[in-house]
């Protein structure tokens, strides 16, 4: 059974999980009911993961998104751009294999941001039911999940979760910090 977590809270997934090596971690969110069928485009929102060492980005390799679905090392594989967000179930996933994130790298950051948002004028308000969940891909069971329930009004970026190293055991740490960042470039920015 999965654990549920709340904004701010860490579960040591390996030992939930003994030998726990390959994730998946799903991203998924709703479009929020378009007021009287108006908003505009879809909302396009963008996962990612950053990949720090010593808890800083310091190569723009270590960024995995729709523009670079593979980490050099393979152990972070992004499994591709949904557009709309709609339909039930993720929306996006990012593959990790523990055992192959390069030893200096200690924190894999899953962040989300909504494409073109300035131009479309857009923002975390109009998303609904936005979650990350950390899956076993062995066994296809859930560890973990995280729902967001803030108030993410005017926040045009979601910095949703973390998976960090820590001697030899991974953790999850729920953030679902809102940030009113344009673009990925300037999320990534935030640890540099």
């Amino acid at each position: 059974m999965a654990i549920s977590l709340s904004k701010g809270q860490k579960i040591n997934l390996t030992k939930e999980k003994e030998g726990l090596n390959k994730i998946r971690v799903g991203l998924g969110w709703d479009e929020a009911k378009k007021f009287l069928g108006i908003f505009g485009a879809d909302v396009d929102c963008d996962a990612s993961a950053i990949l720090l060492r010593n808890g800083k980005f310091v190569d723009k390799k270590d960024l995995v998104y729709f523009g670079n679905l593979k980490h050099k090392s393979g152990s972070v594989v992004h499994c591709g751009d949904n557009l709309t967000g709609s339909g039930a179930g993720d929306d996006e996933q990012i593959l990790v294999e523990l055992k192959s994130v390069p030893s200096d790298v200690d924190r894999i950051v899953f962040v989300v941001n909504i494409y073109d948002c300035i131009a479309r004028r857009q923002h975390f308000g109009m998303v609904k039911n936005a979650y990350i969940r950390i899956e076993d891909q062995g066994s296809r069971s859930e560890l973990c999940r995280f729902n967001l329930t803030d108030e993410y009004n005017g926040c045009t970026a979601m910095i949703m979760g973390e998976v960090s190293k820590e001697g030899n055991e991974w953790q999850f740490h729920a953030i679902g910090q809102g940030t009113d960042d344009a673009k990925i470039g300037q999320l990534v920015n935030r640890f540099s």
